[in-house]
């Protein structure tokens, strides 16, 4: 898998301004793994106080919310996946972190992680 760089940049970045080239990116990517997996935790809270009795409102309000988030995670995924070069067991672990609970902070976390490494890495 290659290393992202400092602004998100990796194969298929622009050294101008550093913004990504075509869709996506490291931060679009990091952005939508943590708003979906916290929108993906208050589904969960909303979920239990319906169960309890007190009120579907919570799951009314945050299930369409929480589904769009999904499926722009899902896109921006796999978008950004030719754009950082990322093999298909990399992929499969990142749609992954959109299904499981604290997924998406994982997914952030590496992705951050990986950033990091690509600016320690020395310059070819």
């Amino acid at each position: 898998m290659p290393a992202v760089g400092p602004s998100g940049a990796a194969a298929g970045m622009s050294s101008a301004g550093c913004r990504p080239v075509g869709f996506g990116g490291v931060r679009a990517m990091r952005n939508i793994a943590l708003v979906e997996a916290t929108s993906f935790l208050a589904l969960l809270v909303a979920s239990a106080i319906k169960r309890s009795g007190s009120g579907e409102l919570g799951v009314e309000v945050l299930g369409p919310i929480h589904g769009g988030l999904f499926i722009a995670y899902v896109v921006i995924a796999l978008g950004t996946r030719a754009q950082l070069g990322w093999s298909g067991r990399t992929t499969f672990w990142i749609l992954v972190g959109a299904v499981v609970p604290f997924g998406g902070y994982a997914v952030d976390w590496w992705l951050r992680r990986e950033e990091q490494r690509a600016e320690e890495a020395p310059a070819r």
